[in-house]
């Protein structure tokens, strides 16, 4: 397949993403196990997001019909107050950390982007909401490492935030043997009525 050959289909999931300070406070409680767990594989901190609906490897002809949709239900939904607490593990290979504030509504936010999604001809694995960012992974053999970063995070608080943007994201998983990578395909601010292009 030649190289400059769009993609038929991309990798796509809506989510919600702390800002910067935020996601720098965690960064710098992380420090530590950056520096003594070195295996571990670890997100990039401008990946770190709150997925509210993964909805898998679609055709890139189903995304451009989510945006109107999409940009509507944001603007109907005003910003919600949360903030980083906490940490655990999936499975014993994936560490992340945990979310508190406004978790009703981020719920009901959730609800209503899957409603939406559906309701233009997109199915997909409806996963419970587990409000997470996702941190790291241990590699295969190396799980006990995962166990020791979440119990030194276990007692982890940030500062709350406002959330800013509900963000329509693509990922290269599955077309390389890289690092995977995350890239805004267009977001929207919450409570507002003009689009923000990223």
């Amino acid at each position: 397949m030649n190289d400059q050959t769009p993609p038929t289909t991309i990798r796509v999931f809506i989510a919600l993403a702390p800002p910067d300070h935020a996601k720098e406070e965690l960064a710098q409680a992380l420090r530590h196990a950056h520096a003594t767990h070195p295996r571990m594989r670890w997100n990039r901190i401008e990946d770190w997001h709150i997925t509210l609906a993964f909805l898998g490897e679609l055709p890139t002809t189903t995304v451009p019909p989510l945006r109107p949709p999409l940009a509507a239900l944001a603007a109907d939904h005003p910003p919600l107050r949360l903030a980083l607490h906490g940490s655990g593990t999936f499975d014993d290979r994936v560490l992340w950390s945990g979310i508190t504030g406004d978790l009703d509504r981020l719920h009901h936010l959730a609800a209503d982007v899957r409603t939406t999604v559906r309701n233009h001809g997109i199915d997909f694995e409806d996963r419970p909401l587990r409000p997470h960012l996702t941190l790291a992974r241990a590699r295969r053999g190396d799980p006990s490492s995962v166990g020791e970063i979440a119990g030194s995070l276990a007692g982890f608080t940030g500062r709350p935030w406002h959330t800013e943007r509900l963000h329509l994201v693509g990922s290269n998983a599955g077309r390389s043997r890289g690092p995977i990578h995350y890239r805004d395909i267009e977001a929207w601010p919450l409570g507002d009525e003009q689009p923000a292009r990223t």
